[in-house]
């Protein structure tokens, strides 16, 4: 499959998969999407505590990844983030993308985030933890971690319908904590009615740049 960098509206690049017409990231930018659906209601919804758990569905680019270990490191909140990638993006494509000198990373973690061993915890810094898992989401078991936030980063339905189905959304929800937040970019009525059918109480959420709306989930306590 035909694959390219190019720039986003917000002057950060990202991985384009020519064939299926398909960015890693929003080509309205980036860095702002990431920023906007993910850190920006993690930091808006997170409970008082100093430390969660983070599982991402999609390392891809790490630029998710990478956002978070800025802001733990900031905020001093321990984070131990789990993401799921089943092909992992090439290290000469990661030195082609900008996010460094945007996000002004003088100590590289960025790419210490793709260097790092794959099943293996490492401490990226003092407040960020980082375990990378090759696996597909379908295969893959969970027998001891819940987490606090999920990061649902996968493909669209358009090009991966397998990974927005029920089956799939009854499994993030089984590893989900009780008051724990579900966060996707994706806003799509059937995406939504299955969230809502597996437990997740639903809220739509205005989008980044570009896309009118995202939904946020949360798991109710019981």
């Amino acid at each position: 499959m035909e694959r390219k960098i190019i720039t986003t509206g917000d002057g950060s690049k990202t991985i384009q998969l020519v064939d299926w017409n398909e960015q890693y990231h929003s080509i309205h930018g980036a860095i702002q999407e990431a920023k906007h659906v993910f850190l920006t209601n993690f930091l808006k919804f997170k409970q008082q505590s100093e430390q969660c758990t983070i599982f991402e569905m999609g390392f891809g680019t790490g630029l998710n990844a990478f956002l978070t270990s800025q802001v733990a490191k900031e905020k001093e909140l321990k984070v131990k983030y789990h993401s799921l990638e089943a092909y992992p993006v090439q290290l000469s494509e990661i030195k082609e993308l900008n996010y460094r000198e945007i996000l002004q990373d003088s100590l590289d973690e960025f790419t210490q985030l793709h260097t790092s061993k794959w099943d293996e915890p490492t401490l990226i810094n003092p407040f960020f933890q980082l375990k990378k898992i090759q696996q597909t989401l379908e295969v893959w078991e969970n027998r001891e971690n819940y987490y606090d936030f999920i990061f649902y980063d996968a493909f669209g339905p358009r090009v991966q319908p397998h990974l927005w189905t029920t089956a799939i959304f009854e499994k993030i929800y089984s590893v989900t904590k009780c008051g724990g937040v579900f966060l996707t970019y994706c806003a799509k009525g059937q995406v939504r009615r299955d969230l809502e059918s597996v437990g997740y109480k639903i809220s739509r959420l205005p989008g980044p740049p570009g896309k009118r709306e995202m939904l946020m989930g949360v798991k109710p306590i019981k």
